[in-house]
């Protein structure tokens, strides 16, 4: 694979950069590989998180079968880089984007999701044309409605229909339950990844039942992967965020701020009245999303008291008590971002830091490859 990382380079960033602590990446993939294997699920990383090879050939390396992407210019980015068995999670609708599969379908193992008639129609040319089956995974509704066909007699109906068309091989199904980001502590996202693992048993029976093979059952955000002894029935998961982790995994119980490996230096850059100071990374560095279960926009490492209240594009607003906390114009801080998969689409590197040093700069092979 082409190396994407450089430990020659000299600068030191300036702020506001994002960065990963690289023994906590290294930590976090092994404790995830070591649990998927000890339940026998299969990996396949969802990508979309940290868009590098650098950090894919990690994953690669630690077990994974191949990775998820969620879009053809990122499977196209990865497979120009050298890997080989890529599952697009994603409908591939447009003749335009169907010549794009195919080129990669004669060059790479390619897997494609489906829940369209449309689409599979499209897919099925692309098999016939190239002389070999596209591997499909039917995509089943996980409840956020934003894709896949309902369970039940409709998911049923649909894939005896698919099983007709020429060029296409079912390899099984895939779901994403992202609900389940809704909910607020360990023990209520067990509950939802037992649900999740009753929805598709129930799902895989019905498709067998009626002749339809069922080899590949792919699920699991990263609290699924994270709870997967609940997940009987699941073969395969996706997680992506494991790897970093955020404010969301700490706020849900999944993650301690120690796990978070990506963070964005920033500095303190004006002081406009007592208990308020700007930091020069607004929503260009850490994105306006917000956290699932908690105010603010990310956690200031070791100083709990204070808040990041408020971002317009280029500024961030802290608020703080001024009779408590001492805080300089210059002062650098740290920041665990509210959704880290956001991160790394807006930086052309990230910088990779072992025992508080910059050690490199890693690529980020697929920014803006989101088309």
């Amino acid at each position: 694979m082409t190396r994407t990382s450089d430990t020659s380079f000299n600068d030191t960033p300036a702020t506001p950069y994002a960065f990963v602590d690289l023994d906590t990446v290294e930590r976090n993939i092994g404790k995830m590989a070591r649990k998927l294997a000890d339940h026998q699920l299969s990996h396949r990383p969802h990508i979309k998180t940290h868009k590098t090879l650098r950090l894919a050939s990690m994953q690669l390396a630690a077990g994974a079968v191949g990775i998820t992407v969620a879009k053809l210019a990122e499977a196209e980015t990865f497979a120009e880089l050298g890997i080989d068995d890529i599952l697009i999670a994603f409908a591939i609708v447009g003749e335009r984007n169907l010549e794009r599969l195919e080129r990669l379908h004669n060059r790479i193992r390619v897997s494609v999701t489906v829940d369209s008639w449309e689409a599979a129609q499209g897919l099925s040319a692309v098999g016939v044309r190239s002389g070999k089956p596209i591997r499909v995974l039917i995509e089943l509704d996980g409840g956020l409605h934003r894709g896949g066909r309902q369970p039940g007699q409709d998911i049923v109906d649909f894939a005896v229909q698919l099983r007709e068309l020429p060029g296409i091989q079912i390899e099984g199904i895939m779901a994403y339950f992202g609900l389940i980001y809704r909910s607020g502590n360990p023990d209520a996202i067990a509950a939802d990844v037992q649900n999740e693992s009753e929805t598709i048993g129930r799902v895989v029976a019905d498709l067998r039942q009626a002749g339809i093979a069922v080899n590949t059952v792919s699920s699991g955000s990263t609290p699924t992967a994270k709870l997967c002894e609940y997940a009987a029935g699941v073969t395969e998961v996706r997680a992506g965020n494991y790897i970093f982790n955020d404010v969301s995994a700490v706020q849900m119980g999944l993650a301690e701020e120690a796990d978070c490996a990506l963070r964005v230096a920033a500095t303190v850059v004006s002081m406009p009245l007592p208990g308020m100071a700007t930091i020069d990374a607004g929503t260009k560095a850490l994105t306006s999303d917000r956290a699932h279960h908690g105010d603010g926009f990310g956690i200031v490492v070791g100083r709990p008291d204070i808040t990041v209240a408020a971002l317009n594009e280029e500024h961030g607003m802290l608020r703080f008590d001024p009779g408590k906390v001492k805080l300089s114009i210059g002062d650098r801080i740290e920041i665990i971002p509210n959704h880290s998969c956001v991160i790394p689409n807006l930086n052309d590197y990230i910088y990779g830091v072992r025992g508080g040093d910059v050690t490199e700069r890693i690529k980020v092979d697929a920014r803006g490859r989101n088309y």
